[in-house]
């Protein structure tokens, strides 16, 4: 009997808010981007709610003008690994960029987290899109877009590799004898390639989920190309149903032109639901949201997708400026979708960022009305599951008590974490090291 598609949950921990005055709120905490107890209820209360895992996203560079979230937070794996100290089941996924860091690190922070949540580690492959981070290396300049995919795959599957040093069984441990280690079963990479020379093998053993869960965001057609090959789950961040239906179908086509199984990757939009009992009191929370928005928060969001440009040198009620080139070496998908929206429109700098500060979207209603639209984006080819953003203090607990128990009444969502890995609960198989095969295979 095939078992029932269920829909995957993550929830992002954002801190003071993913734009520029969702701090201004009375209820914020305006430290809570570094603030442990606020990130440890969250982390609790998501998953009592039985969500499939924690992301803390990242980023390397930052100025003046940055979110305040940007400007002030946690670097992933120091806050994932305390928050698995205080959580049992829910997967930890972190952001870690391949343009700044050295494989044999990324490769032992992670199974070190893996090992800490006993198998719940999952890390988001990302590339870095702002320039400026350069300065924050000692690089002399940011690496282009289609070299920095290079980057990623070779980076990826070094990490990979690193991760196989040990077969299962390598640890002996026998007192008697003094073996605590079989040789045989204890591998060098011995990696050379254009971008990274690593000898291994690494000083941690496999964990308990063979090796961390691979995410990623691709949105561009490199992008896209990578996540279908290399992730296990994609991140998106669709305008509305129809645009997560066209990314979705061609992802997923992408993926089995490759030979891709089990319908990898799993695909996760970003959506920040509001939650009311009522129809009135949802729109009042949705409405106590926009009080708070000012050009700011859309300018910022513009700014972001085009490498930090500064969009005030320009007349806010004119012509939008010509900046495709530089959307097109910072984060492509998301200028791209902005400029296609101006042309269709021909609207100003103010337009879109007003548009862009304040969108509704499907998630806005009673606990019915969100499962509704939860279950429609699933069911009709938009989604595999989401990650949520909590866009007004709040809305966690709102969602967990309301949604939750429509979702599971339903059969869309778990009632209780099937297995003990992260890898397991989102039906994935635990990955057999590669010198095992290779032993089999000789055998």
């Amino acid at each position: 009997m095939t078992q029932k598609r269920k829909i995957k949950l993550g929830f992002i921990l954002h801190g003071v808010g993913r734009t520029w005055d969702d701090w201004r709120h009375p209820e914020r905490d305006v430290r809570a981007s570094t603030n442990f107890s606020f990130y440890r209820k969250q982390a609790q209360l998501a998953e009592k709610g039985k969500f499939d895992f924690l992301f803390v996203a990242d980023s390397l560079s930052i100025n003046e003008k940055s979110s305040p979230h940007y400007l002030n937070r946690f670097e992933p794996l120091t806050i994932l690994s305390s928050l698995a100290a205080v959580t049992d089941h829910i997967g930890l996924v972190g952001t870690l960029s391949v343009s700044y860091t050295e494989p044999f690190n990324v490769a032992r922070q992670f199974a070190s987290l893996d090992h800490i949540s006993h198998g719940r580690a999952g890390w988001n492959v990302v590339t870095s899109w702002l320039s400026d981070t350069a300065a924050n290396f000692g690089r002399k300049e940011h690496p282009a877009h289609s070299e920095r995919y290079r980057i990623a795959a070779e980076h990826l599957e070094t990490v990979q590799g690193l991760w196989d040093s040990w077969e299962d069984d390598a640890l002996v441990g026998d007192k008697g004898s003094g073996l605590f280690v079989n040789p045989e079963k204890l591998h060098k990479l011995d990696h050379a390639g254009s971008h990274f020379q690593v000898r291994g093998p690494l000083n941690i053993d496999r964990s308990p989920q063979g090796q961390p869960v691979i995410f990623q965001a691709g949105a561009s057609e490199t992008g896209r190309d990578f996540a279908a090959r290399h992730a296990e789950a994609v991140f998106c961040g669709p305008a509305d149903l129809d645009e997560a239906r066209l990314y979705y179908a061609d992802l997923k086509a992408r993926a089995r032109k490759l030979g891709r199984k089990d319908d990898l990757p799993f695909i996760l939009p970003g959506v920040a639901p509001i939650v009311g009992l009522t129809t009135e009191e949802a729109e009042a929370r949705y409405q106590e949201l926009v009080a708070l928005t000012s050009i700011d928060t859309g300018l910022g969001f513009l700014s972001r997708s085009f490498n930090d440009h500064d969009f005030r040198q320009y007349d806010l009620d004119g012509p939008f400026p010509e900046v495709e080139q530089i959307g097109n070496e910072s984060n492509q998908s998301a200028s791209q979708r902005i400029l296609k929206r101006v042309r269709k429109d021909n609207l100003s700098i103010r337009q879109i960022a007003r548009e862009l500060a304040t969108p509704r979207g499907d998630f806005v209603g009673t606990p019915s009305q969100v499962a509704d639209a939860l279950q429609n984006w699933f069911e009709t080819g938009g989604a595999d599951g989401f990650v949520l953003f909590e866009p007004l203090p709040g809305q966690l607990d709102s969602f967990v008590q309301h949604v939750i128990p429509i979702l599971q009444e339903r059969g869309l969502f778990r009632q209780e974490y099937e297995h003990e890995t992260f890898r397991e609960n989102l039906g994935l198989s635990i990955p057999i090291n590669r010198y095992a095969v290779d032993r089999r295979q000789v055998g």
